[in-house]
């Protein structure tokens, strides 16, 4: 299981709205314990799936390869929409997959600098080509290329390209894999 404290959310710059519902739910911050560690599975229960993964910046415990791998799988299932519009552009798909590959030590900060300098290219012409879903899909494959601390805005992104019709399932799948994530650990 991941940890934070209420400390670490202050100093990262925590919404304070979520905050506070979340040290509501823990009878204060003072009774609780600024530093004493609460489990990434009530911040999802209490403040939702955004604020769980935002927390994955600041979790006590090392899961960066984990984080990154979540990351990846958010980014990956909006590929299909980048690959749909540009069939002949992979640097979206290279990027997730130096970004897999350096997550198992198999590709250095070299190849994934590369990458994600890559994806970001390819992002930025989606959005001179202002097609949203596009951008999106872009925007997460070079988000997962990214430290693993943006996590957040890989899934955000990965479910604002799937339709809106299939955004409750989008959100519903990254939830499920967000606590596989929390049980491995």
């Amino acid at each position: 299981m991941l940890h934070t404290t209420f400390a670490r959310a202050k100093k990262a710059g925590a919404c304070i709205e979520s905050y506070r519902k979340f040290a509501k739910y823990k009878g204060g911050v003072t009774k609780w314990g600024k530093d004493t560690p609460f489990p990434l599975s009530e911040v999802l229960e209490v403040c939702g799936l955004d604020d769980a993964i935002w927390c994955l910046c600041i979790v006590i415990e090392p899961a960066d390869t984990e984080i990154r791998l979540f990351a990846c799988d958010c980014a990956e299932r909006a590929l299909h929409i980048w690959e749909k519009k540009y069939p002949d552009d992979k640097r979206p798909r290279q990027a997730i997959e130096t970004a897999r590959k350096y997550a198992m030590g198999q590709a250095t900060q070299h190849n994934l600098d590369a990458a994600g300098v890559a994806a970001w290219a390819a992002a930025r012409a989606a959005r001179v080509a202002a097609w949203a879903a596009v951008r999106a899909a872009g925007d997460a494959a070079g988000v997962a290329a990214r430290a693993a601390g943006d996590a957040a805005r890989a899934a955000g992104d990965a479910a604002r390209a799937v339709t809106w019709d299939a955004r409750d399932a989008e959100r519903e799948w990254q939830k499920q894999r967000f606590l596989e994530l929390l049980k491995r650990n």
